[in-house]
């Protein structure tokens, strides 16, 4: 079908697991983003909204993990987490850490979408009777989208970005399948090339679903 020796001879003959690391990077980054953004629209409202020892509480974890690189939170979410006898696989062990990493920076997101938003829309949504949570879901939440968009996305792709770093644990991804397909073939710069070119449209692809939320609520636009 290709001439032997050739890089689309070689992509097809390692096609199976090259195949299977864009579907364990697919599946981690979905993971990591849907698990991100639910912690940080339930941590956003309760550092807005919540009683003090709940805003303490998880402005200690939003700050905490905001502070610690996302390397050391991956090490210890499957060496630390098994010396205290919670065993678990390398790719639940990504997905706690990038889950809990995207959860903080999306918490603290969603925090300042919310609090950015005029008083006044509090208090004309009190005046008409509605009640907290009538208040947060049709009035602060849907012009907070607009305003968490770009970062919301930009955490997004980082998320992507960061997947490559479990490899360390052993998680065969993109990237390690990638290496893994270079060490018998030795074709170093295609390889690469063709892996940063699928992340790109990874990120990519998310850049465009952020865009078309953007657009759909450009109505809430203040």
């Amino acid at each position: 079908m290709f001439e032997q020796g050739s890089f689309l001879y070689e992509v097809w003959v390692a096609r199976n697991g090259l195949l299977a690391g864009l579907a364990v990077t697919a599946r981690l980054s979905a993971y990591t983003i849907i698990i991100g953004s639910f912690i940080g629209v339930l941590g956003g409202i309760a550092l807005s909204f919540g009683p003090w020892p709940v805003r303490l509480l998880l402005r200690g974890y939003v700050d905490a993990v905001r502070g610690i690189p996302v390397l050391v939170l991956i090490l210890f979410s499957y060496y630390g987490l098994a010396l205290l006898g919670v065993q678990i696989s390398p790719f639940t062990a990504g997905v706690v850490a990038l889950g809990g990493f995207c959860g903080a920076h999306m918490s603290e997101t969603v925090r300042g979408a919310i609090e950015s938003i005029p008083i006044g829309q509090t208090e004309a949504g009190k005046a008409i009777g509605l009640r907290f949570w009538q208040r947060l879901r049709y009035v602060l939440l849907p012009q907070a989208i607009r305003r968490l968009l770009p970062p919301w996305v930009n955490t997004a792709v980082e998320m992507v970005k960061g997947t490559t770093l479990l490899s360390i644990i052993g998680v065969v991804e993109l990237l390690l399948a990638t290496q893994q397909t270079i060490a018998r073939n030795y074709m170093v710069l295609q390889f690469y090339f063709a892996a940063g070119a699928l992340y790109v449209i990874f990120n990519f692809i998310i850049s465009q679903l952020g865009a078309l939320i953007e657009r759909r609520t450009a109505h809430f636009h203040y």
